[in-house]
C-alpha cells in the first residue's frame, strides 16, 4: 500500500462508496422483466433511504456509481443524493459487465451515458467498471471523455496520464460476504460457499481501516444499498460509518475528492 500523506495530518484516506441504483443489474441478469415496469425497483423504498439517513446522521459523504440509466428513472433520488453532498459517478449505462463489451460496444456505451448524464445536467468525474475490470480502450475513453479518475479491482493508486486508479478489493466489498452468487468467489479466496454473517465484514473492515492509518494509504469501500435488508447488516455498517467519521486520523472523503488531492499534490506521494 502507498505511503501518502493527506489533508489535515490525517494518516489515511478512505471513501465510503455504493454501486448499483435500482433495476439494472437485475435487467442483466434477466431477473427483472425488460420491457418494466421501472422505477419501482424495492430497494429504493425499503433500503436507500436507511443508508442515506446514516451517512447524515455521521457526516460522511459518498461516492454513488449508478448506471447512467437511472439517472432519468431515479431522477428525484439522484438530486437527493446530490443536495446531500454525495458524489454521483458513473457505472456503465445499464451495468453491462465491462470486459465483456467489443471496443465498439464500449464506445456505444460511454455516448449514450454521457447523453444522459448530459440531460441530467451532471458531469462525471469517476467510473467504476461493472465487474471491477476495465481494457484499454476503456483509459482511451475515459481521458477522451474528461474523467479524472476510475475505481477498478486493482492492488495500488496510480496515476496515468490524468486519470488516477483508486483501486477496490473484493474483500472489502459487502457483496463478497452478503451475496449468495458470490459463493465460487468466496471459496477462490479460502472462505466458506454460503454467505457469511456481518460480524465478519464489520471485523474485516474495521481491521482494514487500522492498517490502512497504519500505511499511511488508501481504502475504498463498497456497500450495495439493496444488500442492506436486515436491522443488522444496517446496524454493521453504522459501525463502519461510524468509525470513519470519528477517527482522527482518517480524512474520509468521497472518490473525487481522493482523486484531486492526488493529483494536485504529486509531491505529497
Amino acid at each position: 500500500m502507498a505511503n501518502f500523506s493527506w489533508p489535515g495530518g490525517a494518516k489515511a484516506a478512505v471513501s465510503f462508496t455504493m454501486d448499483n441504483l435500482g433495476e439494472p443489474l437485475e435487467i442483466q441478469l434477466g431477473l427483472w422483466p425488460a420491457g418494466g415496469p421501472f422505477g419501482t425497483h424495492p430497494s429504493i423504498k425499503q433500503c436507500l433511504p436507511f443508508v442515506l439517513e446514516i451517512l447524515d446522521r455521521h457526516n460522511v459523504k459518498a461516492t454513488y456509481f449508478a448506471e447512467a440509466w437511472s439517472l432519468d428513472t431515479y431522477s428525484d433520488n439522484v438530486k437527493d443524493m446530490i443536495y446531500r453532498g454525495h458524489e454521483i459517478a458513473w457505472h456503465a449505462y445499464q451495468h453491462e459487465i465491462w470486459d465483456k463489451l467489443s471496443p465498439e460496444d464500449e464506445e456505444a456505451n460511454f455516448l449514450k451515458s454521457m447523453r444522459a448524464a448530459q440531460n441530467f445536467g451532471i458531469k462525471y468525474a469517476g467510473f467504476r467498471p461493472p465487474g471491477g475490470t476495465f481494457t484499454e480502450t476503456t483509459s482511451r475513453l475515459l481521458k477522451t471523455h474528461g474523467f479524472h479518475y476510475m475505481s477498478p479491482l486493482r492492488d495500488k493508486i496510480s496515476t496515468d496520464e490524468g486519470i488516477t486508479i483508486l483501486p477496490f478489493k473484493w474483500r472489502d466489498v459487502d457483496a463478497f460476504y452478503y451475496a449468495p452468487e458470490f459463493g465460487a468467489l468466496r471459496q477462490s479466496y479460502g472462505e466458506q460457499e454460503a454467505v457469511m454473517e456481518p460480524q465478519v465484514l464489520k471485523d474485516h473492515l474495521l481491521k482494514r481501516i487500522s492498517e490502512t492509518i497504519e500505511a499511511k494509504g488508501h481504502l475504498t469501500i463498497l456497500f450495495h444499498p439493496f444488500l442492506q435488508s436486515s436491522q443488522e447488516r444496517l446496524s454493521v455498517m453504522e459501525e463502519v460509518v461510524e468509525q470513519l467519521a470519528n477517527d482522527p486520523e482518517i480524512w474520509c472523503a468521497p472518490c473525487n475528492k481522493v482523486a484531486g488531492w492526488i493529483q494536485n499534490h504529486p509531491d505529497k506521494q
